[in-house]
């Protein structure tokens, strides 16, 4: 009986013990992922995700979406369907993203065909950022302009890095949905850096000036031009011999192209995603200045924009772990539908908060914002990543960059439908600066639009996310020259399924 009280204790330390191990384990999840990922493929290739994801597309983005807006509402002091226009016009980079894709398949420089494009894309980024940031007294037009550089490159690093996840996706198919949770898990943290910061910069440094901040993602594209590993291959190098023959290259890119749009598991996809973008309208920057109106808004501060925007990117986080423990498995056509309806049904927050009913309800706004934040981001990242997954399942070898900036271009096609319309409906239900009575009708419009998309989800494919949808004859365009050493190996392959 004497010995009980030290058992008890004996039992309950190995108890603790054991849980303090589960937790590490847990913990220790992440870091072996990525462990598995690198061996498997290149670590220089998985540190060139997690730099164009996490910073370039993360960061950057999150950041210039944020600061750009301040800039065109406190420097050039525009109306918010003129901002909506003008948002939709540095989108156009993205949507010339099937030109860069042609660009890093046809067109290499001394045998590289991407290293060298992540370079000018540092360049370009870097340069328009400091010019953006020390120039002042800019016009709408320089400043525009200035704008759609940092954009450019931001986009033209994204197809590069994306023809090396394509062509990765391809041959070492077992890891596509984990290339798409590490895109969307890079994302997100980047994302959540860039809109907790943005606020504390603006308010620090001034609109205009805190757009200097994004000089130093672009200069960090720069090195990884120079480290990630690919081989060049002396029947690439050009020079005026190899000058007919890259021409000829882009004939045969374009070709195989046009030949793979055409299979029904191809557009129909592809028109889904399409409609899904382009119909659900953006009104964003009449949210936003609502947002920030001290009368007929809640008035958020600076500082409180960036740390909504960041809460969001948070519970992204958990849309990425969602999909990768639970949903990867589902097929394509039974993840969309769900996610969409959902995608809808979170919209209905949007109204709520700008009629104010929350107040109703006795919810702050705070604590409501980041409820309808964090919902929409969950789902958003939910059905986004299948539709990612989807795109490297469409693509063939050979036109990886190609084909794939092709699709993202559509995508990108939608988002400027989609903004280019919300900015239309916004001046025509006459929300301005300081006139926002209708901007609830605008909003209520764009969530039921999101439903009126279930309506086309018959033309995804009913597969699962693992299946190969092209014809077999078309996965490897460029066979042939493979064989001959034109096919650079961005990465080396150890193993071609899980253990």
């Amino acid at each position: 009986m004497a010995k009980e009280p030290n058992s008890n204790l004996s039992t309950t330390t190995t108890t603790t013990t054991t849980n303090n191990n589960k937790l590490f384990s847990i913990m220790l999840q992440p870091f072996r992922w990525l462990k598995m990922l690198s061996t498997e493929l290149h670590p220089s290739f998985i540190a060139g995700v997690i730099l164009i994801y996490g910073l370039s597309h993360g960061f950057s983005g999150s950041y210039f979406k944020v600061v750009s807006d301040y800039y065109w509402k406190d420097v050039q002091k525009l109306q918010p369907s003129v901002v909506q226009i003008y948002i939709g016009i540095y989108t156009i980079p993205w949507v010339m993203k099937p030109i860069w894709g042609l660009l890093t398949d046809a067109f290499p420089v001394r045998g590289y065909l991407r290293r060298p494009y992540f370079v000018i894309s540092g360049v370009v980024g870097a340069t328009a950022a400091v010019g953006m940031a020390v120039k002042g007294g800019l016009g709408v037009l320089e400043a525009l302009g200035l704008l759609i550089g940092i954009s450019g490159a931001m986009a033209i690093a994204d197809v590069t890095i994306d023809a090396c996840i394509v062509r990765n996706s391809i041959e070492v198919q077992w890891l596509a949905q984990d290339l798409q949770s590490l895109c969307g898990a890079c994302s997100s943290i980047g994302h959540l850096i860039g809109y907790s910061t943005s606020g504390f910069f603006v308010h620090l440094l001034g609109a205009q000036e805190a757009l200097g901040i994004l000089a130093i993602p672009p200069a960090l594209v720069v090195l990884l031009g120079f480290f990630i590993h690919e081989t060049p291959s002396p029947t690439l190098q050009y020079n005026g011999k190899s000058k007919g023959g890259s021409i000829k290259q882009v004939g045969v890119a374009i070709r195989d192209t046009c030949k793979a749009i055409k299979y029904p598991h191809v557009w129909r996809p592809s028109l889904f995603m399409f409609l899904c973008l382009s119909l659900s309208i953006s009104t964003h920057e009449g949210q936003f200045y609502w947002y920030t109106d001290k009368k007929a808004g809640p008035a958020f501060s600076q500082e409180s924009v960036g740390l909504i925007y960041a809460v969001g990117s948070a519970a992204s986080l958990i849309g990425v772990l969602i999909y990768h423990k639970t949903l990867r498995d589902l097929k394509f056509r039974r993840i969309l539908f769900f996610a969409q309806l959902f995608y809808g049904v979170a919209g209905f927050l949007d109204v709520i908060f700008v009629l104010r009913w929350n107040l109703a309800l006795r919810i702050p706004d705070e604590l409501f914002v980041v409820i309808e934040e964090c919902v929409t981001r969950i789902v958003t990242r939910i059905r986004w990543t299948p539709m990612m997954v989807l795109n490297t399942r469409l693509c063939s070898v050979g036109i990886e960059g190609t084909f794939f900036a092709l699709l993202a271009c559509i995508d990108s096609l939608g988002t400027l439908c989609s903004k280019w319309s919300g900015g239309l409906v916004l001046h025509a239900f006459g929300v301005t600066r300081s006139d926002f009575r209708n901007l609830w009708l605008v909003v209520l419009l764009r969530t039921v639009l999101r439903f009126v998309v279930v309506g086309f989800v018959f033309l995804v494919p009913d597969a699962n996310q693992t299946d190969i949808l092209i014809p077999g004859d078309h996965t490897m365009v460029r066979k042939s020259s493979s064989e001959d050493g034109d096919n650079i190996p961005l990465v080396s392959m150890k193993s071609e399924g899980r253990d």
